[in-house]
């Protein structure tokens, strides 16, 4: 037996794990997309069949309706801001604390990781009364500051070990060159942390898409409702439609596994980047 066959022999068990893996995951979505195209009472008779006929007005109908499309806006315009404020402040704070020594620095770094400690759900009632006071209920600004506020310990984490890897020497040079210590930060360590910018921001865009418990405290109005709150609030409208609400539920996900399957390659590098630097 070759070396070769006794290595695929040995890693014939990841591959039956990873696809098993896999089956589990993909099962419940192709079961939601397929079960869109029933109707409520099809899926009562025939509950794991192909459906006949095929319903297609659960999804159209659901395309040609403006709140879809308009919370699908407001969850990427929410999603972006949040990731642009987001990894804007942070690379500025990681790089002060990567490059430059200052009495209390680690003091400093050691308070914003306690900050990944602190669960969000202790914050509710305090937040809420801090937005009131600065009349930012019901407006994309009292979203996009909390998360953002809440997402800076994990990303100063990742962005200031990047920025510590990369070699004093290089600093030095650009700076008898006549570059400041921002035109340093702007022109070379940026470009060259963009593997790390781009798996923080995407970290930022998925955890600002799926969250549901601020959207819901900060907007009583339909105006800005999110994705995650479009979900709640069809469901229980359409309780008794569950086709209907399979539909949603398939073309609320879409836009999060599209930007996932362009991002994958991004966010993984970004991880292994970090892993090899470590």
């Amino acid at each position: 037996m070759s070396a070769g066959t006794r290595r695929r022999l040995r890693s014939a068990p990841l591959y039956v794990i990873v696809w098993l893996v896999g089956v589990v995951m993909v099962t419940p979505l192709l079961y939601a997309f397929v079960s869109g195209f029933k109707s409520t009472d099809q899926l009562s008779r025939n509950t794991f069949g192909l459906p006949s006929p095929w319903v297609t007005s659960n999804y159209t109908d659901m395309l040609a309706s403006g709140s879809f499309w308009r919370m699908l806006g407001s969850s990427t315009l929410i999603a972006v801001g949040t990731a642009v404020l987001t990894v804007g402040t942070a690379a500025l704070a990681a790089f002060a604390l990567a490059r430059f020594a200052f009495r209390g620095r680690e003091l400093l770094f050691t308070l914003f990781t306690a900050g990944l400690m602190f669960p969000f759900a202790v914050a509710i009632l305090p937040l809420f009364v801090l937005l009131r006071t600065f009349g930012l209920l019901d407006n994309p600004w009292g979203v996009i500051l909390p998360q953002a506020a809440f997402g800076l310990p994990m990303t100063i984490v990742i962005l200031r070990g990047f920025f510590r890897e990369i070699p004093g020497e290089l600093e030095e040079a650009a700076t008898l060159d006549g570059c400041s210590a921002f035109g340093f930060f702007w022109r070379i360590l940026l470009p060259m942390a963009r593997p790390a910018l781009g798996t923080v921001s995407i970290l930022a865009i998925v955890g600002s898409w799926n969250n549901f418990l601020l959207p819901l405290l900060v907007f009583s109005e339909q105006t800005w409702w999110t994705i995650p709150i479009g979900v709640q609030q069809f469901q229980g409208q359409y309780a008794t439609d569950i086709a209907r609400v399979f539909a949603y539920l398939v073309l609320a996900m879409v836009p999060a596994l599209a930007f996932y399957a362009v991002a994958e390659r991004q966010l993984i590098g970004g991880i292994t980047m970090g892993a090899t630097k470590g």
